[in-house]
């Protein structure tokens, strides 16, 4: 069964009670931040954010891959973002499994290659928040200047650790 009729009628509620409409096209807050899509993580919720606060860039696992520095370089150099979170989180799913293991599920589940596709999986959960910092830091379009921090976020306690 959909979803899309509940999804309808709480957009209507919401709609009705609608009062954002002004908010400037640039985030409020100057920040960008890169999370996962794990349905358990709301950064609005555990950042204290509101609407038109920040760009909020999600992917599974939270890594800067190619196209999450694509965002960043539009949140930065057009819309004027100065800084840049990185938020993994205990317990994901991106641990699970390697490019292999999934390449091969792929292959026999659907009959098609996907080894041109890096899943960016991981195992050590304050590497991956490390290697996603320095790709930020050494991307030639991010301006060197601006500050980029590195948190995992606990499912469980709703905490968050910054990663050094």
């Amino acid at each position: 069964m959909s979803v899309l009729p509940e999804f309808r009628a709480a957009n209507d509620r919401y709609a009705e009670q609608f009062s954002k409409g002004d908010l400037p096209m640039p985030p409020g807050r100057k920040v960008a931040i890169v999370t996962c899509m794990d349905a358990r993580l709301d950064p609005a919720k555990f950042l204290g954010l509101e609407e038109g606060d920040a760009h909020v860039i999600r992917n599974a696992g939270g890594r800067v891959s190619d196209d999450a520095v694509r965002s960043l370089i539009i949140s930065q150099r057009l819309l004027g973002t100065n800084e840049v979170v990185v938020i993994h989180h205990t317990d994901c799913g991106m641990r699970t499994f390697t490019n292999d293991q999934l390449r091969k599920r792929l292959r026999e589940e659907t009959g098609v290659d996907a080894s041109a596709i890096d899943f960016l999986p991981f195992g050590d959960l304050e590497a991956s928040v490390r290697e996603d910092v320095a790709t930020i830091r050494s991307a030639p379009f991010i301006p060197k200047d601006i500050p980029v921090s590195g948190f995992i976020y606990d499912v469980r306690t709703g905490r968050l650790h910054e990663v050094s």
